[in-house]
């Protein structure tokens, strides 16, 4: 069976013609808000902080920010893509379409991840007129990048699902990631902790998500690099099972 590109094509470009409509609060507001913590953690910090594992400190807290704007953003899009459908009850329309749940998943997926890595991509940029970038391993980052984007895509499409309240959408992302990314080496290295602290710190799966992209710029990790592109496979199969289950329970979708 052949898949249905057009109706893929569809909605991927009505999701992302959605970005450019609210390109403030899309872009520039997350752009800005990264800005931010490159002067206050980067300037004020970085003076008390001068290198972390041979790297400075305003360079070495880059892929950690990359990390928690992609996290939030592939969450936050994904997440808002199908629960509107489903809120303003057009997802019934989609579900009776001749599209498969694969080409679903796939438009849905896809573009909340192109958004993410858009977003990952201009915040590089961005960051390059604050320290001095060099990426070690630049196949490596862009796939970390896109692994990442599009493995917490996966994850917002559950939450949109799940969630029967606007409230609910900024619920796991504002109570649950954030917290973790934040705890999870963003701004530091856990080697940095003391051992009780660091052992705890390892059961954070963040970590290995932040560890394995630092890796691709500076040959530096928390953890082995295998180990971090396995948690990251882990994650992405743990999510396409459950978006799978919800195709085939109809959970959430014909209530």
């Amino acid at each position: 069976m052949s898949m249905n590109l057009q109706a893929i094509k569809a909605i991927y470009r009505f999701e992302m013609a959605r970005t450019w409509r609210t390109l403030t609060q899309s872009i520039i507001s997350p752009v800005i808000s990264t800005s931010l913590y490159f002067v206050v953690f980067g300037a004020a910090i970085g003076s008390r902080i001068p290198q972390v594992d041979g790297v400075s400190y305003g360079a070495f807290i880059v892929p950690g920010l990359v990390m928690l704007s992609l996290l939030t953003q592939s969450l936050s899009n994904a997440s808002f893509g199908i629960y509107f459908p489903r809120f303003t009850g057009t997802i019934y329309e989609l579900l009776s379409a001749p599209i498969s749940t694969v080409e679903i998943v796939l438009a849905y997926v896809g573009a909340a991840a192109s958004k993410s890595i858009i977003l990952g991509l201009i915040i590089l940029a961005t960051a390059a007129l604050f320290v001095p970038l060099h990426v070690l391993h630049p196949v490596w980052m862009l796939a970390f990048l896109v692994l990442t984007a599009f493995t917490f895509s996966l994850i917002g499409f559950i939450i949109g699902i799940w969630a029967d309240g606007f409230e609910k959408l900024q619920l796991v992302p504002l109570l649950i990631v954030t917290p973790l990314t934040f705890l999870g080496g963003s701004f530091y290295s856990i080697d940095m902790l003391p051992p009780p602290w660091r052992t705890v710190a390892l059961f954070n799966p963040v970590v290995y998500l932040i560890s394995g992209f630092r890796w691709s710029f500076y040959g530096q990790a928390d953890v082995p690099i295998a180990i971090s592109l396995g948690v990251t496979a882990l994650f992405l199969l743990v999510a396409l099972a459950v978006v799978g289950w919800i195709f085939k329970t109809g959970y959430r979708l014909k209530a």
